[in-house]
């Protein structure tokens, strides 16, 4: 059943923005024919407001997933997971649907489009009064229109069941949520979005004691903490951006300043401390434009290169030269598992830094041997990962990356079920050492070559976790390590004997291979 929070282009995905090349063709063809500058004027404003406006939800998502910035002033705690994230992943379909009204208006109204005139309109810049006449209807025609519609929509069962239950499906209210003079139009449509954002970051922006000094702000401008008491007490808080129609209309949730303040006062304690913490870092420059704080949808798919990124490389790359000076570790996610709070604080390091600056962590052990945490590389589960991803009955197998820590456990593994590797390395003496480690039964399995071409007639190759889909079995294998409690340090060399250990471990916790789950 089609919905009324349904979109005419819900089905087209990406090709909706085709929507908008009449714009930018009526723009080109004003432009290259000199002539219909009114039809382009309108257009071209149209498009940058549009433009704009994303900008603005964009950076808002920006700051709001910025979560060393924003943690300790988070109103909901809950993070936001990737079924919201797809749930608000046409989050710019009202900015699709504004332009079309105004594009409709604009052609439809004679005394607003002037189609045979050669100029574009006289309208100036900057409008004082057109400024002051803004101000009065939004305080007296939209703030009470919104007010009285909202609270309508929410009291009217079939209109929020179809309609506005939508927005409130969301449990973690974020940017994405919702939705006279040059100057004028800009302006009034820039600072709506931007106070839209403002009220669904859940992030407590304002000091508390701005509202006790100034107490009349309390009824003219609202908080994210506001907003957030309406998705939570969804019979309080109808106003669009100013409280006093909630007074006004006894609708006001009486936790909304003390809420407000208590964020605020808490922002400066200390939060809850972390039970696992994963350390992850970018892979490469472009991989890193992936991350949740600069383009959250991205983040919530399999990386694919993007052509279009190219132009933010440079800055990128800049910044992350300074993230290496400052070299210090950032709160990047957070979730909460069985109870566990778990975080992921990133390194500003990139992929190509070598294993060897740490030893898979053996420096920090030797280091601070009194450590209370557990330091565990998780690389167990990742090879247990990929051993379970080669059949059963198979003799043979082709190993690239044979003496890297992972080729290494995976070659003693499967040498000992009587698998014939063939070990691609030009180092005979990290073979030989590799080799030497395997039970002398089973040390014949182990074959060392030096060419691709030696494993023609191999049907079974092992190229490296990063074409297997299980780039994060490191991840999952230090969550089953707190899980199951262990209290040792997984740390260097994997121990080949505890593959099938972790695995079965993993399987205990109902966690799923990939390769399982697309069989």
């Amino acid at each position: 059943m089609v919905t009324l929070s349904a979109w005419p282009w819900g089905n087209y995905g990406n090709l909706k923005y085709l929507l908008y090349a009449p714009l930018a063709a009526q723009v080109a063809y004003s432009l290259a024919y000199q002539e219909d500058y009114s039809r382009a004027f309108w257009c071209l404003n149209i498009l940058i407001i549009c433009g704009l406006k994303g900008l603005v939800h964009v950076f808002w998502s920006v700051y709001n997933n910025m979560l060393w910035v924003s943690r300790t002033l988070r109103i909901n705690p809950k993070g936001v997971d990737f079924k919201q994230i797809d749930h608000e992943w046409d989050w710019d379909n009202y900015i699709l649907l504004q332009a079309t009204l105004a594009t409709m208006i604009c052609y439809m109204s004679p005394p607003l489009m002037m189609i045979n005139s050669t100029i574009p309109l006289a309208i100036p810049l900057w409008n004082t009064k057109g400024l002051i006449v803004l101000l009065v209807l939004h305080v007296t025609f939209s703030e009470p229109l919104y007010y009285f519609l909202h609270r309508y929509v929410h009291r009217n069962n079939y209109l929020f069941t179809n309609y506005h239950s939508f927005h409130h499906s969301s449990p973690v209210p974020n940017p994405m949520t919702g939705v006279g003079s040059i100057s004028l139009i800009y302006g009034y449509a820039i600072m709506f979005d931007f106070l839209r954002c403002l009220g669904h970051c859940n992030v407590e922006i304002f000091y508390h004691k701005l509202f006790e000094t100034l107490p009349i702000l309390r009824y003219l401008i609202y908080t994210p903490t506001y907003h957030s008491l309406h998705h939570q007490d969804m019979e309080t808080n109808f106003c669009l951006f100013m409280p006093i129609f909630d007074v006004l209309c006894n609708t006001l949730n009486p936790n909304s300043w003390e809420l407000q303040k208590k964020i605020r006062l808490a922002a400066g304690e200390k939060k809850r401390v972390p039970e696992f913490v994963f350390l992850a870092h970018g892979v490469d420059v472009m991989s890193v434009m992936h991350a949740p704080f600069v383009f959250r949808s991205f983040g919530s798919i399999p990386y694919t290169m993007r052509f279009f990124l190219l132009p933010m490389w440079p800055v990128t790359f800049m910044v992350m030269l300074g993230m290496w000076v400052r070299s210090k570790t950032f709160l990047f996610t957070f979730y909460a598992l069985r109870n566990h709070l778990c975080q992921t604080w990133a390194v500003p390091r990139l992929g190509f830094h070598n294993e060897a600056l740490n030893g898979g962590g053996t420096l920090f052990v030797n280091k601070h041997p009194d450590l209370r945490v557990r330091v565990v590389h998780g690389n167990t589960l990742t090879a247990a990962v990929i051993l379970n991803g080669v059949p059963k009955d198979v003799k043979e197998v082709f190993l690239i990356g044979a003496t890297s820590k992972l080729g290494r456990a995976i070659a003693l593994y499967l040498c000992r079920r009587g698998v014939r590797v063939l070990m691609l390395t030009l180092s005979v003496e990290r073979f030989q050492k590799i080799q030497k480690e395997a039970p002398s039964e089973f040390q014949k399995y182990l074959v060392q070559v030096t060419k691709y071409n030696f494993a023609q007639h191999c049907k079974t190759w092992i190229v490296g976790k990063w074409l297997t889909g299980v780039v994060h079995a490191c991840h999952a294998g230090g969550l089953v390590h707190m899980l199951e409690g262990w209290e040792h340090h997984e740390v260097g060399a994997i121990d080949v004997d505890r593959i099938d250990l972790v695995w079965e471990a993993a399987m205990r916790h109902g966690l799923s291979s990939v390769s399982s789950l697309t069989d």
